[in-house]
């Protein structure tokens, strides 16, 4: 029998006032490995351990990030507080740091461009969560989600329609990933992660990712990863069976995933786990410390192994320095502005729509009666009559 694992929803935790030190360890992990990448990012076409690095632990950054985002989740009704949620710490900090963007990029002499449809750079996560998290009650309802949102995924890629705007191609092809973080969340699969039996497992899957990439990372295309565009007649298989490379990144990712969430340790760890709770905000604000040095080719500096090396240290100082308290504090009017003063105290509530029909005035009401049900003779529907109180 599984042991059911404590459920991570949000409202629980506030609710108990601790953490799951597993998920913070988690999300610190994949945070940090998308720092790393991101810092030496333009550098990587040169130097090939960089290279095969950033193909071996692709389905650790941002498949995982979508997991962890489906664990937090909830499937219930979109209430009104709900809403309000979903506009404090998604839509408003997605528009907010959208305008930082602009502004540092004209500060480095670009031309000031405000973006809204198209999201730059990391912040394309945010749109696209934005939108997971409005269809997943929706999703949760179908017979089949899991095959009907990985059949929209693949189909997707078929449809120019669907691209970076608004995030469309990458939240309908990373929605089967939220889905599967949101069963997690709901205690599924926990015999994979309590078993004994499921360790080795892990760590032969992640040996073997990375042995694969060394050797054939050169093989490896970028649009596979990004799944931003549509197929091509350029795939390896044609572009009657692109899905099926599609089809195995995906389930490639879901799998390592599941072996990267197996290993990570479940105990809180000193610095990472309290590091962890940021990770949302670590994801914001490093491609601000990173643009400017990757603009002004600081980073492309680095040729040496030692001064690599230090690059990438570098980058795991960034992610604690930003994953810490103190930031996380600064920068919370940011991450989570507040926006009570945008809604009213209490929400009008919805009055019965106009019929048409006139309506009464007291002195033209009725007299009130009492209604005695009648049975039908044959059986048919029951009749009622007035009965006048005396």
């Amino acid at each position: 029998m599984d042991k059911i694992l404590p459920r991570p929803a949000a409202g629980a935790e506030r609710a108990t006032g601790s953490r799951d030190p597993w998920w913070d360890n988690a999300r610190f992990t994949s945070a940090t490995l998308i720092v790393i990448l991101h810092t030496v990012g333009s550098i990587m076409s040169r130097v090939e351990v960089l290279h095969a690095f950033n193909i071996a632990s692709w389905a650790f950054r941002v498949p995982a990030f979508v997991m962890l985002a489906g664990v937090f989740s909830s499937a219930g009704p979109l209430t009104s507080r709900n809403l309000r949620s979903l506009l404090q710490s998604i839509a408003l900090p997605a528009l907010l740091f959208s305008l930082l963007f602009s502004l540092e990029n004209y500060w480095l002499g670009s031309k000031f461009v405000l973006h809204v449809v198209q999201l730059p750079w990391t912040l394309w996560f945010l749109m696209s969560l934005f939108f997971w998290r409005l269809l997943l009650p929706l999703v949760v309802q179908l017979r089949y989600p899991l095959i009907i949102t990985t059949g929209i995924s693949l189909a997707v890629g078929y449809i120019d329609a669907f691209g970076m705007q608004y995030s469309a191609s990458r939240t309908l092809v990373y929605l089967p990933l939220f889905y599967l973080g949101w069963r997690i969340g709901q205690g599924h699969l926990n015999s994979w992660f309590t078993s004994r039996w499921s360790l080795p497992v892990a760590v032969s899957a992640l040996l073997a990712s990375f042995v694969a990439a060394w050797f054939w990372h050169k093989d490896v295309k970028g649009n596979w990863l990004s799944m931003r565009h549509h197929y091509t007649a350029a795939d390896p298989m044609s572009l009657e069976f692109a899905w099926v490379i599609r089809l195995a990144v995906l389930a490639t990712a879901a799998a390592l995933v599941l072996c990267m969430l197996r290993l990570v340790p479940r105990r809180r760890l000193p610095l990472i786990s309290a590091m962890g709770a940021g990770g949302f905000t670590i994801y914001l604000l490093h491609p601000l410390v990173i643009l400017p040095l990757r603009e002004q080719d600081w980073i492309a500096r680095a040729n040496t192994r030692v001064e690599i090396v230090g690059l990438v240290l570098c980058a795991v100082a960034l992610a604690m320095v930003l994953g810490s308290a103190p930031v996380r504090r600064l920068v919370q009017p940011l991450t989570r502005p507040p926006v009570g003063w945008l809604f009213a105290v209490t929400a009008p509530r919805q009055q019965p729509v106009y019929s048409g029909a006139p309506v009464p005035t007291p002195a033209a009401e009725p007299e009130p009666t009492l209604t005695a049900t009648l049975p039908s003779p044959r059986g048919a529907a029951e009749q009622t009559a007035p009965v006048t109180r005396t």
